[in-house]
């Protein structure tokens, strides 16, 4: 992603003159969008016209009018370019798909590194920043395995589970996103410089929906924790005090209608009494990767984690064998006779009807009338 701005980012410098105006928000600005169209309409709107969009008051409409000459939006996009950050506006390519799916999606978004298809079957890893030795072990351990499976691990860099999380992932080899509360100009905690760089370098993406120089706000962290729900299938809370604020984490992944996971720990554990309480509301108890993979359902749309892969259109599609992902990846919706499999797969039949049979019990493909199958 290139940062440096162009003749063509017009529109771009719209939205950062839009967004970079107090008071303007995800909910706002989408209203406001709805309403006008564009940015370029929205910041050349009369006040009148303003005040008709839902959530806009008088003096918000008047700093929207007067944005073109409070705000500067080429001295956000030189700081973009300083820090090698992209800013993608929501509906470009580049924004993330599932990101766009929930109520309030962040207008713009700064990303720093890469994100990739396959970051589409992510897991959110959160918890306590006072956690237990047990805690770090358990985020740790679940991290790990889960990215040596294949899924991103999406967190918030904070101190404690979040970075036991992040760690875990890139000690897998695999990828992981980290969601700040504050803009990208900067690392928060500043003691995490060296894990958010590693992150950067090949393995992930840092990213933000807030200005380069915004620094963090104890207001800024549950809005910051919507983003990291809206990335992923789900959230697993490792450690939760009563009132920790991953529990707002999990709020957001159940009005996105993700699913929510939950470690137990000690009953006498203050640090994991937010988690006995979700699972005692409904969050899947999570002991083992398996417990994740079983209740994570269909994907929205089939991803292709990389051009030579087959697309995975379920997230426990990322536990089996390659050869058994390669035969399911040569299944469709229309029946297919074992003639034809070993025709696709190189396989033979003794190798296709037994790995046939291995994916029936896994429930990911169905036998039908004659011996014909198809993917469930």
């Amino acid at each position: 992603m290139d940062p440096s701005p162009s003749p063509a980012d017009d529109p771009l410098r719209d939205m950062l003159t839009l967004m970079l105006t107090p008071g303007v928000g995800p909910l706002t600005s989408r209203a406001l969008l709805d309403h006008f169209g564009t940015p370029g309409q929205v910041l050349d709107a009369p006040v009148a016209q303003l005040r008709e969009v839902s959530g806009v008051g008088p003096k918000l409409a008047d700093r929207i009018k007067h944005a073109r000459a409070d705000n500067d939006p080429d001295r956000e996009l030189a700081e973009c370019r300083r820090h090698g950050v992209a800013v993608i506006p929501r509906g470009e390519p580049g924004y993330p798909p599932p990101l766009d799916e929930i109520p309030d999606p962040p207008a713009l978004l700064y990303i720093k590194g890469a994100l990739e298809a396959r970051d589409q079957i992510a897991i959110a890893i959160v918890g306590s920043r006072r956690c237990t030795p047990y805690g770090i072990r358990t985020a740790e351990r679940l991290a790990t395995s889960l990215g040596r499976t294949g899924f991103t691990i999406v967190s918030g860099l904070a101190r404690g589970i979040d970075a036991a999380a992040h760690r875990g992932a890139l000690k897998a080899g695999g990828r992981t996103i980290a969601v700040l509360g504050n803009g990208l100009s900067g690392i928060y905690p500043p003691e995490h410089e060296e894990l958010a760089a590693e992150i950067v370098a090949g393995r992930g993406a840092i990213v933000s929906e807030l200005p380069m120089t915004q620094g963090p706000l104890s207001g800024l962290f549950p809005q910051r924790n919507r983003v990291i729900s809206g990335l992923s299938l789900g959230v697993i809370v490792v450690e939760a005090a009563p009132r920790s604020g991953s529990l707002s984490t999990a709020h957001h992944a159940m009005e996105q209608n993700r699913e929510v996971f939950a470690v137990p720990g000690p009953v006498d554990s203050l640090a994991s009494r937010g988690c006995h309480r979700l699972i005692r509301d409904g969050a899947r108890l999570v002991e083992t990767v398996d417990d994740v993979m079983e209740e994570l359902g269909p994907l929205v749309r089939e991803v292709r984690p990389a051009p030579d892969e087959p697309a995975v259109r379920h997230p426990a599609e990322l536990g089996l064998t390659d050869q058994e992902r390669s035969l399911l990846g040569c299944l469709d919706d229309a029946p297919s006779g074992v003639d034809v499999l070993i025709a696709r797969t190189g396989l033979t039949a003794s190798q296709v009807m037994a790995t046939l049979s291995v994916l029936e019990l896994k429930r990911m493909v169905k036998r039908l009338p004659g011996h014909q199958f198809v993917r469930a």
